[in-house]
Parts: structure tokens; sequence; C-alpha cells
């Protein structure tokens, strides 16, 4: 008989669970997130967060979406990253995806570029085009976007520490073409704190690269309005081996931090805001990563309206990009890799993604073929078209289990902004190696946890075969080196030197004052200087950064 005080989850954990279990234990003695949380049996009304009073989609705090009709008024942009060799070869690639259906562009770059190094330096022998695109310099990106239109359009661009050559090479070609700046689209993602915190692929120290991004803030606040600034991201924090949890409380607080600096720059909060993006892993863990999702809207919507006091309603909205988790691919049985590429789509869909690429199954292997990139945006498009899903705007919305979920994600977050907060903020504590050290014992965590197989990866640690199917992959050769640096030559041979000296000695003066530094960086593009030669120019400005090793 049920007690007054025995709730009906109670009743049926005496009733029907207890009798169930006496028959036959359950596979496990506890269940975890892909993360390591624990996952209740059955969530039902009496779970804390379980139940909550939910706006509907379009209103604050927008868990349940940024708009009203959700993909019932437009799909998400489908986007593939891509990019290898010479700019030429990617632009052969770009023309093929824009053929077969994608709706943006998304650009990869090499080492060299991402470092702010030309493929005549010595630290970019044998990396020339290999993970990615080289662009040297105005003539490359000419090349890059060779009979497309930037502005019918939108590209991202992910970039980060010499993410404003790169933008102003864009803009150089856009004007080119007779492009009105004031109507392109896309997104550069300019994010340094992630770089500090993950993927290291930073060039000065964090303090003069925040000068850097608050002055793309302000120049585009004027000149590029419909261009997303920044792309603030969790990817490449979760690659690094971070939970959702910490990929989602760093990648606001990265947010927030930089609308801390826009401010304290002088920038209205309601000017530059609406123009920040987000870019969020898709992981393996399909609720965990919905739950993300929501949680990631209302913590941004309430950080904008309370801490910044922003009005603009578009300022608490959060848009934010997703791609499916190169780190879960496989080089072992790679066909696997179709269905987690499809399942993490599939997660980021429901929970709301505004743009979305999905990898290729022979990434663990090499640059994707052409072959294997369609079948990647393929996905999307079986997603889009067959699954039934983009009907509703929230399906999983009022599930007890993900509501508890998008709790625990909020709570979780929170607690590390208390953390950051008390450090003296995001800047600080990255100098002081607060979020290196969180992701690095994550990561080991997750690493031990598949060693002792509580976690399985089918193919790798569990389920192996002894000989996994051939598959074809893109080879790229050393001719992109050779080509690169003939093109270079060739390009310091017949540009006006002088021009280009003094466009370089402009950019030091005004690197040591509080001028915007787009102008001399446009300038200098204009004039042909490489990127090498812009970067090393506030090089000798600002020097290196070198991070203190956490062990």
């Amino acid at each position: 008989m049920k007690t007054a005080a025995e709730t009906e989850k109670q009743r049926w954990e005496r009733e029907t669970l207890a009798p169930a279990l006496e028959q036959a234990p359950e596979r496990l003695e506890s269940f975890t997130t892909i993360s390591g949380h624990p996952i209740d049996r059955l969530y039902s009304a009496d779970d804390p967060g379980a139940v909550r009073d939910l706006s509907g989609p379009g209103v604050f705090p927008y868990t349940r979406g940024i708009h009203a009709t959700g993909y019932r008024g437009k799909l998400w942009t489908l986007r593939q990253f891509a990019g290898f060799g010479a700019p030429e070869d990617t632009n052969a690639r770009y023309k093929a995806l824009l053929a077969a259906g994608g709706t943006g562009l998304s650009v990869a770059f090499d080492l060299p570029t991402l470092m702010g190094r030309d493929p005549d330096h010595e630290l970019s022998l044998g990396e020339v085009g290999k993970c990615g695109v080289n662009i040297t310099s105005l003539a490359d990106m000419e090349a890059l976007f060779d009979d497309i239109s930037l502005e019918d359009i939108t590209t991202s661009m992910t970039i980060n520490s010499p993410a404003a050559m790169i933008f102003a090479m864009y803009l150089v070609v856009a004007e080119q073409q007779g492009a009105d700046w004031t109507r392109l689209s896309g997104t550069i993602q300019n994010d340094i704190l992630k770089e500090f915190i993950a993927q290291k692929e930073y060039i000065y120290p964090p303090r003069p690269s925040m000068r850097l991004i608050t002055d793309v803030f302000a120049f585009c606040g004027t000149q590029v309005p419909r261009w997303n600034t920044i792309s603030v991201s969790g990817y490449h924090i979760r690659e690094a081996g971070s939970t959702a949890i910490q990929e989602l409380a760093f990648t606001i607080r990265d947010g927030i931090e930089y609308v801390q600096w826009g401010v304290d720059a002088g920038l209205d909060v309601d000017q530059f805001v609406p123009r920040m993006s987000f870019f969020f892993n898709a992981h393996s863990d399909f609720f965990e990563e919905i739950a993300k999702y929501r949680a990631a809207r209302t913590l941004w919507a309430q950080a904008m309206r309370h801490r910044f006091a922003a009005r603009n309603e578009r300022s608490w909205k959060l848009r934010f990009h997703s791609q499916t988790a190169g780190v879960s691919l496989t080089a072992r049985q790679p066909h696997n890799n179709v269905v987690r590429t499809a399942l993490q789509a599939l997660s980021a869909v429901i929970g709301g993604t505004n743009s979305l690429h999905t990898n290729s199954l022979d990434e663990a292997l090499a640059l994707p073929t052409a072959e294997a990139a369609t079948l990647a945006l393929r996905t999307q498009q079986i997603i889009a078209h067959e699954s039934g899903v983009v009907g509703d705007v929230d399906p999983f919305g009022g599930s007890y289990f993900v509501e508890a979920l998008t709790k625990q994600m909020e709570g979780g977050a929170t607690a590390y902004f208390d953390q950051i907060d008390r450090l003296g903020g995001m800047v600080t504590a990255i100098e002081q190696g607060f979020p290196q050290r969180e992701v690095a014992e994550s990561s080991y965590r997750f690493q031990r946890s598949l060693e002792r197989k509580e976690k399985v990866i089918v193919g790798v640690n569990d389920f192996v075969q002894e000989h996994d199917p051939t598959i074809e992959i893109l080879y790229l050769d050393d001719t992109t080196a050779s080509r690169q640096l003939a093109r270079l030559d060739a390009l310091k041979a017949r540009r006006d030197r002088t021009r280009v000296a003094r466009a370089l000695d402009d950019l030091r003066r005004t690197a040591r004052t509080r001028e915007n530094l787009m102008t001399p960086i446009l300038e200098a593009v204009r004039a042909y200087a490489t990127l090498g030669e812009m970067c090393d120019a506030l090089r000798d400005v600002w020097g290196e950064y070198e991070e203190t090793p956490i062990i």
C-alpha cells in the first residue's frame, strides 16, 4: 500500500524495481555520462530540476531555442569544414561542396598559417598545406575564393591569433569583387582564450591578444555589421579532454570575458554582443549534449541581461555552430565513424544548433576525400529531410531526464563561473593555469576509464577485429610547399617594397598606441605584405607567449 509520504517513483522502486533486481542484477553497478556524471535509472517529477517552468521557444531565457519556429522556419546552415594544399586545391573542393548542396563554407588553415608563419620559415618545413590550406598573402586569398561571390555565401574561418590579418584579406578580396562590406556575412573564430586553454595555437601574450579581438569588435560594428566577429569555441576545449560541463562553463565564461573587455574598451554592449557567436562540440553522449546546448542558451541570456544589463534582445540570444567530435573518430573500423557522426549531428539538431559541420569517416587517417566529405554532408541532409526531427521546435523539452541534465549543466557551469570570478576573470585564471589543469585532469580520468573498460569505444578497446577494411584516403604530396614557395618568391619580386615597408612600420607604430589595428592591417594586406611579415611586426612590439607547463 502506498503511504502518504511515498512518491510514485518510490512506489515503483519498491513494487516493480526491487523484484526485478532480485531476479536479474543490472549489467553495471553504476551508469554515467561520457563525462563521468552519474545517471539515475529513472527520472520523474520528484527529481531535482526534472520539472521546470519552461518558457516557450523564442522567449527569454531561450532554453527551448532562440527562434519561435525552430527549423520549421529555416534549417540550420549546412556547413562543411574544408581546406588543404594550395588555395586552388581548396577552391575546387569548395565549388564541389556548394554544387552538392552545401549552404556555407568553412575554411581550415594549415599550421604555418595558424601560427602566422610564411612557407619559407624554418618552422613551416613539412607542414605547408598538410592540415589545411596555406594562406600567405592577399594573392592566396584571391585564389581561394576565385569565382565564388562572397556576397552570396556565408564563410566561417577557423583561425585565431592571426585572425585580424586573415579577415582583412577576406575583406579586400570582397572589395575587389565589388562587394558591399555591409552585406557580407560569416564568422571569424578569433577566440584566443580557448587557444591558451586547449589548442595552443597562440602567438602573443594574452592581454595584447585581447586587444586585437576588441579592435575587430569595434571595426566590424561600423564597417561590417553583419559579420560574426568571434566564435567563442568550446569545441577545442572538449577535444582536449574536458567534460561537457567544463566545455560549457569555460566557453560561456570566455564569452563573458570578451564582453567585459569590449565594455572596458568603451564599446556599447548592445552594439557588439549581437555579432558574437559560439561553437560547441557535438560529442557522443546523446542526451548530455542536448542538455548542454539548452543550458548554454539559458546561461548566456541570464549573463547578458543581469551581469551586463544588455537591453537588446539579440544580445541575450546565444547563436552557435556545432561540429561533430573529431576526437571520437577512430582509425580502427573507420566505417563506424559514419554512425558516430550521425548520432552526434542528431543531438546538435535536437539541441537547436544554428549551423553544423559533420566530420568525415576518414578523418582519423587523413584529410577527408571528396567522397567522404559528400557523405558527411548527406548525413545532415538526411537528418533535415528524412528523420522528422525538425517538426518540433524542442522535441525533448519537458523530458524528466533532459530537464534534470540541463539543470545539472547549469549548476556545474555556474560553480565554475564563481571560481573564475574569484580568481579575477578568465585571463587571470589562464595566466594561473586554472582551466588548463582542469582539462588535463579530466582527460587523464577519461583515458583511465578506457583502459579499465569502464567506457567502451567500439573497435578500439572492445569489439576489436583482426583486420580492418582498407579505405582510400586523400594523399598530399610535397608539391604544395614548392608551389607556395614559388608563389611567394614571385609575389615579393613584383610588389612595391617601399609600400610594404611603410605599411609594416605603421602597423608597429599603431600597436604601441590605442588606435584600432584593423586600419594598418588592411593597408598592409592591400600592399601584399605576407601574413608572416604582419605577424612579425606585432611580435616586434608584443613578443611571443610561452606557457608554463601543466604537470
